[in-house]
């Protein structure tokens, strides 16, 4: 988009369906702590299709330098924010299904602690363990394969949980499995192989401090409320469809 605006090209979004779309969950990102994991001030449940997102980057000059993008949106038929959408091709490797694509909310940010989160089993992103016994009633082993040739707690027996048959609409943004695991591990920096990155995949340090302060996810998710109240009057006014 900002491409495109600094070179007067106009940009066209053939837009499609978000199978997350139909509800907005999570902390909002500080500015401070943007990256290529996350760029601008929206949660990490965002609730919007691309075209609906372009459309909130340029409305709200969210673009470096305020540039605004020739933008048109070519919109989805027959999509409803609160549709259940099935995808047939995989957008990565390691999201190879509805239930991989339902739990990556909650399960990403252990990309930034020792906790597998399946990559190298055939199971990435429906589960969550640690070389650990009595971490958990289920247990794995990561090995190299397509798409992992060097997964987290390779060739290690890894215990936790199979989140595989959890209907897709009960899945939501939890807290839930991190704060077990953290609890699991000792409750201190320990948990975090990489503070930083663990505060860019969140959007903010807050979270790790709150966690290593012995927050509830009750008293998180009451923190995220004003921020998440507010930008979901923001989204309103992008919205394409119901």
């Amino acid at each position: 988009m900002e491409a495109c605006a600094e070179n007067k090209v106009p940009l066209l979004i053939l837009d499609r369906a978000n199978p997350n779309g139909h509800y907005v969950d999570g902390p909002v990102l500080d500015r401070q702590f943007a990256s290529f994991v996350g760029l601008n001030p929206i949660p990490i449940v965002h609730g919007c299709t691309m075209g609906e997102l372009a459309k909130m980057i340029n409305g709200e000059g969210w673009l470096a330098n305020q540039v605004v993008c020739d933008l048109k949106v070519i919109p989805v038929q027959n999509y409803a924010h609160d549709a259940i959408v099935h995808i047939t091709i995989p957008p990565s490797p390691n999201l190879p299904n509805d239930q991989s694509i339902g739990l990556y909310p909650s399960l990403c940010l252990f990309e930034a602690t020792p906790v597998s989160i399946g990559r190298g089993t055939n199971t990435q992103f429906q589960v969550a363990g640690l070389p650990l016994e009595g971490a958990g009633d289920y247990h794995f082993t990561p090995v190299p394969m397509a798409g992992a040739m060097d997964p987290p707690q390779k060739g290690k027996l890894c215990f936790g949980f199979n989140l595989t048959t959890i209907p897709v609409r009960q899945l939501g943004f939890s807290l839930k499995y991190l704060l077990y695991f953290f609890n699991k591990m000792g409750k201190n920096e320990s948990f975090f192989s990489s503070p930083s990155f663990f505060d860019k995949l969140a959007g903010t340090d807050t979270l790790r401090k709150q966690m290593l302060a012995g927050q509830t996810e009750a008293q998180i998710r009451a923190s995220w409320e004003p921020a998440l109240k507010v930008y979901s009057q923001m989204r309103l006014r992008y919205l394409l469809y119901h």
